[in-house]
């Protein structure tokens, strides 16, 4: 007899899952929740692109935007092979409850194109996105929706997609939409520190849940999924706080050193070649369905969703996960590792530095002002503190799981502007 393997749950279920569980507790307004539990508007867009070679290559994009009641859509694109309506409903539908959590003027939205970037020369990735920008048309825009960047897009492809939106407005109109996208370089009206604030925040939450149980973060062990941006300035500013790490993983390899590794030397192997891990000398390469069993104090996953399932949840030594990514433990999972009492301190809250950077960018381009990197540092510091002590009151009120918290802050927060408005007519 052939056992069928149970089909793993998708991310947008997740989100389902998660925000039914927050709205049965919270005895969400039923009305509101009808409108919240499905998105606003999803975008797909195919367009063409001349290659290198003169040939020409059709790409899927997309954008949904899943809530605006507190203001603008906000939110990343990725380009990955993995996008597609589904995880763009999700991440969209994430982005509206960590922006609420954040107390930020701001909806959710998210997209990006179906995509292996490693795969296209630079000149042909700026063509990619500026055609995929061109394709969006007003679908975007400083007021109605406003691009980050996400996996695999960068400052870079930020200021080529600012640059393609301007460059459809007349003369008079373009010097008013600069911040039609965030996370641009500092040249081009871009934040000092953006580039930090994502894994910095997660940092800041780890340190705030230290505090709360009396835990020094000096000599505690952490692992690290993913060694992009975010999981490089989390890896930073825990080796600053004194943590050591022990285990880091991304697409190419796994690396374990019970002694610890050194950051600085990491990002420099990774910078020489070709962004990845792979060929590091310091440290044991092991199995990558290893990494989650790794002994330590505690885990960042800051890769992709669905990582951490009910297969290798059981693995899982550390005592808290901080979630830099969206989405990377799966409801099935989830349940295994509060039953194991695992601290998970949820994305929306942990990862939200981020979406707070985006908004103190688009506030500096929106009123022509410049902050200095201390400035920034402290401003996102103290919202980042903010939401996690909001988070904590909840849970301790309604009795329930971080994660559940956070949702039933950030929705709460929705509900009360649909409920003094009205819905129209």
């Amino acid at each position: 007899m052939v056992t069928k393997e149970k089909p793993k749950t998708g991310m947008y279920e997740n989100v389902q899952n998660q925000f039914n569980k927050a709205a049965d507790l919270m005895k969400l307004n039923p009305n509101v929740r009808k409108i919240l539990s499905i998105t606003n508007t999803e975008i797909v867009v195919n367009f063409p692109v001349k290659m290198d070679n003169g040939e020409v290559e059709v790409f899927k994009g997309y954008r949904v935007q899943h809530n605006n009641a507190l203001g603008p859509y906000k939110g990343g694109l990725r380009f990955h092979p993995t996008v597609d309506i589904d995880s763009a409903r999700a991440l969209a539908t994430w982005m509206t409850w960590k922006t609420s959590l954040a107390g930020l003027p701001y909806g959710g939205g998210k997209g990006g194109v179906e995509i292996d970037p490693s795969k296209y020369s630079q000149a042909e990735l700026e063509r990619i996105t500026r055609r995929f920008t061109y394709a969006l048309g007003d679908n975007i825009g400083p007021e109605h929706d406003i691009p980050a960047p996400d996996v695999n897009t960068n400052a870079q492809m930020m200021a080529w997609i600012a640059d393609t939106y301007m460059s459809t407005k007349g003369p008079l109109e373009r010097s008013k939409n600069q911040h039609v996208v965030i996370g641009k370089p500092v040249g081009s009206g871009g934040l000092e520190g953006r580039d930090r604030a994502t894994g910095f925040g997660v940092v800041v939450n780890i340190k705030a849940w230290a505090e709360r149980n009396g835990v020094s973060l000096k000599g505690k062990t952490f692992i690290v999924q993913g060694f992009g941006n975010v999981g490089y300035w989390a890896s930073y500013f825990m080796q600053e706080e004194g943590a050591i790490l022990v285990g880091v993983q991304d697409a190419k390899a796994t690396y374990y050193n019970a002694d610890g590794m050194d950051v600085a030397t990491l990002y420099n192997h990774t910078k020489l070649h070709g962004g990845f891990l792979k060929g590091y000398e310091h440290a044991q390469e092991i199995d990558p369905k290893e990494f989650f069993g790794i002994e330590c104090d505690i885990c960042i996953p800051a890769a992709l969703g669905n990582q951490i399932t009910e297969e290798n949840a059981g693995m899982i030594k550390a005592s808290v996960i901080a979630e830099g990514a969206n989405g990377p433990i799966d409801t099935a999972g989830e349940e295994i590792l509060l039953d194991k009492g695992v601290h998970i301190i949820p994305d929306i809250l942990c990862n939200a530095g981020g979406v707070i950077g985006s908004y103190f960018e688009w506030l500096q381009n929106r009123n022509g002002e410049l902050w200095s990197l201390d400035e920034v540092m402290e401003k996102l510091e103290k919202k980042l503190r903010e939401a996690h002590q909001k988070v904590h009151m909840t849970a301790e009120t309604y009795k329930t799981d971080w994660r559940t918290a956070a949702y039933i802050q950030a929705i709460s927060r929705i509900e009360m502007a649909y409920l003094q408005r009205g819905i129209f007519p």
